[in-house]
């Protein structure tokens, strides 16, 4: 089946279950005509989805199953993986969700990896009460970085404003020992490909933001950019990447700049994320480039202080879930248009004879 025929399975891990991922996750599933487009599944409770769903009085019914290879189209699927009631304390994040929001991920995650999901998006989580609980990792990107074994960039998205991050949630301490012309190359070089493969852009144009006030105003501000950022923008172009830069970051991110590339490469999470959350909170996706694997998930946090009221806006999370389902279709057409581009061609020389008759000097 074609990836254009094929209707996707998304996989949906709940977060932390008393903030708002439940409540976005069924308003995002609302539509009586939402699996027309593809097939949710979420791994998640039936007693506590239902719970949640009264409180929010939704008109939602699930398919229960025990694994996602069990999953039908037409219907919204729920691997349930905890079968007793759970203590919903809205607002509070406890033991118990916390240990739900990791249950949830793990399981979501093995079903990607056996292909009995295409995509995965993922809702909130609490970070510190999962670092609490055993969890190493300071958010997704350095799970699933771990888990795939391969080094992931955090990349939020839109329509017209693509922002990727080279150091992720680090201290800010730490973010110019974080930084090396290697590996801002290497990331360009993930994004490049990134919106080639997965959104469509044949040719690239990338911003590069400076680390220091002004970009270093020449050097008297911070040696990064002529030492490091400079050079590293350099070499790719030189290799035919198109890299510019590197810009000053208070400056950037008026329409009439940022518009004339197709992405941003900020130096740290806040330089990056600031900007980005201003110009397209409700609207933004985070996605995971570089895995062979595709992960998204809203732009916003677990929002403990509208939990449960029935405010909470779903449209972050509805963007997430459409596009993991266009970059995989991009990526699958990509992928096929590669693969045949590769294919050795059989040479045919005329030499009069029709191949299609039999030889009559056999037999």
């Amino acid at each position: 089946m074609s990836p254009k025929n094929h209707k996707i399975r998304v996989g949906i891990s709940i977060g932390d279950f008393n903030g708002i991922g439940p409540e976005i996750i069924m308003k995002s599933l609302s539509e009586k005509t939402i699996t027309d487009f593809f097939t949710p599944v979420i791994f998640g409770s039936g007693k506590l989805f239902t719970y949640q769903k009264n409180i929010l009085k939704l008109n939602i019914n699930f398919n229960y199953i025990n694994e996602a290879s069990q999953a039908q189209g037409g219907k919204l699927n729920m691997v349930n993986l905890v079968k007793e009631n759970s203590t919903v304390e809205l607002g509070t994040p406890t033991e118990e969700s916390t240990k739900m929001a990791i249950d949830s991920l793990e399981a979501a995650t093995e079903a990607l990896l056996k292909g009995e999901i295409d995509v995965l998006v993922t809702a909130p989580i609490n970070k510190d009460e999962m670092m609490k609980m055993g969890f190493k990792h300071a958010g997704h990107t350095g799970y699933f970085e771990e888990k795939f074994n391969k080094k992931g960039l955090m990349f939020l998205v839109t329509e017209d404003l693509k922002v990727a991050v080279s150091t992720h949630h680090i201290p800010l301490a730490q973010v110019a020992e974080n930084i090396s012309k290697e590996k801002i190359k290497k990331q360009i070089r993930i994004l490049n490909q990134t919106l080639i493969e997965d959104f469509n852009i044949s040719r690239p144009k990338i911003a590069v933001l400076g680390l220091n006030p002004h970009a270093g105003d020449g050097g008297v501000i911070g040696k990064e950019e002529i030492e490091i950022i400079v050079p590293a923008i350099k070499e790719l172009s030189d290799n035919g990447i198109l890299a510019f830069g590197p810009f000053p970051a208070d400056s950037f991110f008026q329409p009439e700049k940022y518009k004339n590339f197709d992405a941003v490469l900020a130096m740290y999470h806040d330089q990056g994320l600031a900007p980005f959350k201003t110009l397209a909170y409700e609207e933004g996706v985070n996605y995971t480039a570089g895995l062979p694997f595709i992960r998204t998930s809203p732009d916003h946090g677990t929002a403990y202080d509208i939990a449960g009221k029935n405010i909470a806006d779903e449209q972050s999370f509805t963007e997430a879930i459409f596009t993991a389902i266009s970059i995989f279709r991009n990526r699958s057409e990509y992928n096929d248009l590669m693969t045949n581009r590769l294919q050795p061609k059989r040479m045919v020389v005329d030499n009069g004879i029709d191949e299609d008759l039999p030889d009559e000097s056999e037999g």
